[in-house]
């Protein structure tokens, strides 16, 4: 016998399918990442006690200012992020959701991810080192060169390794220092040629750059645009392509003379 519903149960009954379907959604995992500003650090100086920059064979400048490497701090690759967390990250301004496999390797266990990163920090720093010594006209038979920077991975720091080695041993050129003083901030990747490379999370980047003092901050250029969207009061953004053109625009900035690019 077919029996007619009245309407508010007609309601409840029709609605719970979607109730289960939303529940569901709510508990299944998903493929992304939630990520943050992370911390920074000044590569002239230490890092948990121990210089990030050591350098033997050529006499070493005492420096000032700053210049801080930036990074992102993301969920772990085991962790299951939910559609809640994905909103959270979306509505936050000081949050980013990023498709996993752009934070990690797809398929890879925790300890093939860390080993993976770790990789890529050691051929960034070995770029890095490459770059700026080509860049000084230096060798490696000449100038040793040992970089150290605890619990990071990746290749995005290579720029402003490069640009310790340069502030260390030759400052702007002229004898000054190629912060002028200030808090530089930054990120890129570096090849051995000196090529600037787009690294990725660089809204968040300059969030962490600002947060620690930082009022210059260099972004590969091809990145402009990312890191002018949530781009904090009293941070200046210089598009860089290449370690020359990154020095240039500090010595400019730092001496007063010459034209400095924005974004």
């Amino acid at each position: 016998m077919f029996s007619r519903l009245s309407r508010p149960w007609a309601v409840v009954v029709c609605g719970v399918p979607v109730v289960g379907l939303l529940v569901t959604v709510l508990a299944a995992p998903l493929p992304f990442a939630v990520a943050q500003p992370g911390m920074t650090a000044d590569v002239l100086g230490a890092n948990k006690g121990t210089p990030v920059i050591t350098i033997s064979g050529a006499d070493v400048r005492d420096t000032r200012g700053e210049l801080r490497m930036t990074t992102i701090e993301a969920t772990s690759p085991d962790t299951r992020v939910r559609l809640g967390d994905v909103l959270d990250g979306w509505w936050s301004t000081d949050q980013a959701v990023m498709p996993k496999d752009s934070v990690y390797p797809s398929g890879d266990s925790v300890k093939e991810i860390e080993r993976h990163n770790t990789e890529q920090m050691r051929q960034s720093q070995d770029a890095a080192t490459e770059a700026a010594l080509s860049y000084l006209k230096l060798t490696d038979d000449d100038v040793k060169v040992t970089l150290r920077l605890a619990d990071v991975g990746g290749p995005s720091a290579g720029l402003l390794f490069s640009l310790g080695i340069v502030d260390k041993l030759d400052g702007d050129g002229h004898g000054g220092d190629l912060t002028g003083g200030r808090v530089i901030a930054g990120t890129g990747t570096i090849t051995p040629d000196g090529t600037v490379g787009a690294v990725g999370g660089v809204a968040l980047k300059t969030q962490a750059a600002r947060r620690d003092g930082a009022t210059v901050f260099l972004v590969p250029k091809a990145e402009c645009a990312d890191a002018k969207s949530e781009l904090p009061k009293g941070l200046r953004l210089i598009p860089v392509t290449s370690l020359e053109g990154a020095v240039e625009s500090l010595a400019a900035l730092a001496n007063g003379k010459g034209s400095v690019p924005s974004c």
